[in-house]
């Protein structure tokens, strides 16, 4: 990767695929980035909560320009599928060139964010770029909280121009986003002794894309969640399948790719109930056909476990998760091609006391997202489970008079020869965040081509980096 060009942001790429840096866990990447600041002689802040700010003077001529911040999130997404061995605290991305895409065997890539990390420290190190005043702001804990963008206070940035370099389409500038909110629901049960004569299975439900739960929320792809309930409901009615446990998805921003669940079957049923596996799989491959083409579904023997699910728990639990709403709830009604309010039934997992239930709720509207949350929390309670609504952030309202907005509009066109889509993304962006503390900063976000974040098809693709830099050289030069 260190020889595609620009040499000078793909070095830094490279370099950060090294490091191991999943959400909360990022502090070796904030010390790459404080390492790299002294050694190019440049003034840095670490902030109470982690995030890190470098300051690199403006070039001589431009000292009377604006300001500009540059920000992206030092952690990644950790997806894996089930037969990578792979730990994430500790081990390098096995990233490699595939034509005109980077990808990862088996992982997630990392290029969200650590593309625009590698923008923002490229533009530190560079000697040959024009540009005013420069921040760069590394936060911390994007993807599981943003942590780092809340925790951010007022006061320690300088420049009145904020670009955010975490989007993920070439040639789209982003100017709004929907917020955020937690659904954390805890459905508890009683355990009860595994009745004779019963055959045991675990059901390997995999292979489903899964993706970003904001940008690919629409695509109609498969929740494993989802779908594993979808089969133990009817098994049960069917063939007595009594549940032991379930673990499905593993974050809440990443629509669930895989879903096991280990169960026990009365043994003169157990010739019907395999039957029924390939129906399944065969039925809900049909179903999702064009967007769904690599899904398995098998029911493997195992060893019989000690304990099952008490019944009317089970059968409480299955109704409950069919309940949840999950997907896309309605479109802008000004922009139908986005998605205004969604949720994603992220995380589905037992510890033989309780099952814990996660939801991503997103909106571009306040009330709305907040009438979701109150409908998952009315479902819950009808089952006997609590829920938490938590972790709430808000949208970032577009802003069609931004200044930066039309400076990178007229850069954009000089470049290419046409207009950027100028878009509001169905995301978190920690924009509207930093919007609390900095009200009067004029933000916009952008960056190059990345495919399928969140899951182990993450691919960025190469021409569009290029791109990337060349606009934000130019944009830098501009403002």
């Amino acid at each position: 990767m260190k020889d595609l060009e620009p040499q000078i942001l793909w070095k830094h790429f490279s370099e950060l695929c090294a490091i191991p840096r999943p959400s909360k866990k990022e502090g070796k990447a904030a010390e790459y980035v404080k390492e790299f600041a002294i050694a190019q002689g440049l003034d840095y802040t670490v902030d109470a909560t982690g995030n890190v700010i470098i300051r690199k003077p403006a070039t001589p001529g431009m000292e009377d320009r604006p300001g500009v911040v540059l920000q992206a999130h030092l952690d990644m997404v950790p997806q894996k599928n089930s037969d990578v061995h792979h730990d994430f605290e500790k081990d390098p991305i096995d990233a490699y060139i595939d034509g005109d895409w980077v990808k990862a065997k088996g992982t997630t890539l990392g290029a969200d964010n650590g593309i625009g990390i590698a923008a923002a420290l490229a533009a530190l190190e560079s000697k040959d770029i024009v540009h005013g005043p420069l921040e760069a702001l590394f936060t911390v804990d994007e993807e599981t909280g943003m942590t780092g963008a809340n925790g951010l206070e007022a006061g320690l940035l300088q420049g009145p121009v904020f670009i955010n370099l975490d989007s993920e389409e070439e040639g789209e500038l982003y100017i709004g986003c929907a917020g955020g909110l937690n659904a954390e629901s805890c459905f508890p049960y009683s355990s009860e002794p595994v009745e004779s004569d019963v055959s045991a299975f675990e059901l390997r439900l995999t292979g489903l894309k899964g993706g970003h739960s904001g940008l690919d929320i629409n695509l109609g792809r498969g929740n494993a969640n989802k779908l594993m309930n979808r089969f133990l409901w009817n098994a049960t009615r069917k063939y007595g399948l009594r549940l032991s446990s379930i673990n499905g998805g593993n974050m809440r921003n990443a629509i669930p790719r895989e879903s096991f669940a280990v169960v026990t079957v009365p043994s003169a049923n157990v010739d019907e109930f395999q039957k029924e596996v390939t129906l399944f799989l065969s039925a809900v491959s049909a179903e999702l056909a064009g967007v769904e083409s690599g899904l398995n579904f098998m029911a493997a023997p195992v060893e019989c476990p000690a304990t099952v699910m008490d019944q009317a728990s089970q059968n409480k639990l299955l109704n409950l998760i069919y309940a949840i709403r999950n997907g896309a709830v309605r479109m802008i009604v000004d922009m139908p091609e986005v998605v205004e309010t969604s949720t994603n039934l992220s995380i589905v997992k037992s510890n033989g006391q309780k099952v814990e239930i996660m939801c991503l709720l997103r909106s571009s509207v306040d009330s709305a997202k907040e009438a979701l949350g109150n409908a998952i929390v009315a479902t819950c309670e009808l089952a006997g489970a609590s829920t938490s609504l938590n972790g709430a952030y808000p949208g970032w309202k577009p802003n069609f008079d931004s200044p930066i907005l039309k400076t990178m509009k007229d850069v954009y066109q000089k470049l290419y020869g046409k207009i950027p889509e100028v878009k509001v993304i169905h995301a978190g962006l920690e924009c509207g965040i930093f919007g609390k503390n900095y009200p009067g900063m004029d933000y916009i976000s952008f960056g190059p081509t990345i495919h399928h974040p969140h899951s182990p098809g993450e691919k960025v693709n190469i021409p569009s980096v290029a791109k990337f830099w060349d606009y934000l050289v130019e944009t830098l030069k501009a403002v």
